[in-house]
């Protein structure tokens, strides 16, 4: 007798897990998250989450979570990247708890239909935009910021009214862990679920068809490919968010001393993984050595005379980025400050690299450590030519007291986003879309832009039945005169709207 038809892919992912606040983790198989993708698509099929007053109380739960667990989080975060409290309530908490408050006070208005232009035919009609949820989304969080890059994401699909899955890092065990045990406490247990699966098994749970794939990942734009392939088999759209090697330009005509303190705290915050800390400095020959001077006090100021005894200064995830952000090291350019490696604690001091050249490791990729590369340019215009020369990036910094050099680094140059005389600070704000382009990743969120990605525009025309004595033109049998009237009417209006204009 054969068997019957598997419910799933062709090939079975490793074990996932799940479990409710207070119970052990226990490992289940692929049918599992089978299973929570068709309880997810029930509940949204039934209509659970379009009211309004649903998703604000999802929202307002996701604001009591954060503040009612602000010490587990920051334990968590601490076990997993030894992240001081400072950064994690400040880039992870305070963050997500802004876009749920951004999204509670706008989301009457973001709900509403929104009214278009008109034409001849349809002056006495109603054409509106309507904002309708996709259903089930898959949201994959990357190990750089665990809390932010799940939940952002996920106020957004809940203020669109999305039934969400949400697969954080495995990376960070410990986060991964916490997010797993309190989701299902706080929010609708039909609607939200957490899953714990492997980076190699993504795809694979990709492929059990779900209405949008976001995936935030630091690993490499391979990896998002494989998550495009995935989804792509089943036609599901897709916003990636890759990183990519963010090139900062330093010009000779700036405050060298505030541009390091900005530089610093960018680059060696949660001891350098982020998706938009600076990736490598560009500057002048003649403004190397001042800004590597000022860096090294900044250094001095932010985290003593020994970085490992700071209680500010975190670790790497794991030993496998850990041995890569040292091979790149060594490997590249000569070590101007810091460069200190101790295997067993994951720690690589605050390392400056100077004398790197284009072809040396650390340049042939991202960098997920504390470690800034500088390389020289003679004038803007060089390094314009060099960043355009490489892939496009996540975020491109500049930092000039000249307003028409940054113009210049803004315009002439493709990135997700930019920023002028200071660093991440775009990827924060509520108020702007944060995404890649190019191979740093396609579509955005935060804010309005994660309601508008998690939801469908339709088009909608409410017509009447009157003026048929007009729309019958467009009837056959075709006739020279209807055509001739049709066209004089589509020339009425000054900005012509095409041929639809009696129809």
């Amino acid at each position: 007798m054969s068997r019957p038809p598997s419910p799933s892919p062709a090939r079975w992912f490793q074990a996932l897990r799940r479990t409710r606040l207070g119970e052990p983790c226990l490992k289940t198989y692929g049918l599992e998250c089978v299973e929570l993708l068709r309880r997810a698509r029930v509940a949204f099929q039934a209509g659970r989450t379009l009211k309004e007053n649903f998703r604000l109380a999802q929202l307002e739960a996701v604001v009591r979570m954060l503040e009612e667990h602000e010490c587990d989080f920051v334990d968590a975060l601490g076990r997993d990247l030894h992240k001081p409290r400072f950064e994690t309530v400040v880039s992870e908490l305070i963050l997500v708890k802004n876009e749920a408050l951004h999204a509670i006070n706008n989301l009457k208005k973001w709900m509403q239909p929104h009214p278009v232009e008109r034409n001849l035919s349809t002056s006495l009609d109603e054409c509106v935009v309507i904002s309708e949820p996709l259903g089930v989304v898959f949201i994959m969080g990357t190990w750089c910021s665990p809390v932010q890059m799940c939940l952002v994401p996920l106020v957004g699909a809940i203020a669109a009214g999305n039934c969400a899955i949400i697969g954080p890092s495995e990376c960070t065990a410990h986060t991964s862990d916490l997010l797993h045990r309190l989701i299902p406490f706080y929010l609708d247990n039909e609607c939200f679920h957490v899953i714990l699966a492997g980076t190699n098994d993504l795809p694979e749970v990709v492929e059990l068809k779900f209405d949008h794939v976001l995936f935030s990942g630091k690993q490499s734009p391979a990896e998002g490919s494989r998550i495009a392939q995935a989804a792509a088999r089943t036609l599901t759209p897709v916003t990636l968010i890759l990183g990519g090697k963010n090139p900062c330009y330093v010009d000779q005509h700036c405050d060298i001393n505030t541009a390091a303190q900005r530089i610093a705290w960018a680059c060696f915050q949660n001891a350098g993984q982020s998706l938009v800390a600076p990736d490598y400095i560009l500057c002048h020959a003649d403004v190397k050595a001042r800004l590597v001077q000022a860096l090294k006090c900044c250094l001095m100021q932010f985290y003593g005379s020994d970085p490992k005894e700071s209680r500010s200064f975190g670790r790497m995830v794991n030993l496998e980025i850990f041995n890569r952000t040292r091979d790149m090291l060594w490997r590249s350019g000569k070590v101007a400050v810091g460069g200190q490696v101790i295997e067993a604690e994951k720690y690589i001091a605050p390392t400056i690299l100077t004398e790197v050249s284009e072809s040396d490791p650390i340049m042939q990729q991202e960098v997920f450590g504390p470690v800034l590369p500088f390389l020289t340019v003679d004038s803007v215009d060089d390094a314009i030519t060099f960043i355009n020369k490489q892939e496009k990036p996540l975020c491109v910094y500049a930092f000039s007291s000249n307003s028409k050099v940054t113009t210049r680094l803004m315009s002439e140059t493709s990135s997700g986003s930019f920023c002028s005389n200071d660093c991440i600070l775009q990827s924060m704000m509520v108020a702007l879309p944060f995404g890649g382009v190019g191979a740093s990743g396609m579509g955005s969120f935060h804010g309005r832009y994660s309601f508008d990605t998690f939801s469908h525009r339709k088009s909608c025309l409410l017509r009447g039945t009157r003026f048929e004595c007009v729309t019958y033109l467009r009837y056959p049998p075709y006739e020279d005169r209807n055509l001739s009237l049709m066209a004089w009417a589509s020339t009425l209006s000054q900005k012509s709207q095409g041929w639809c204009q009696i129809l």
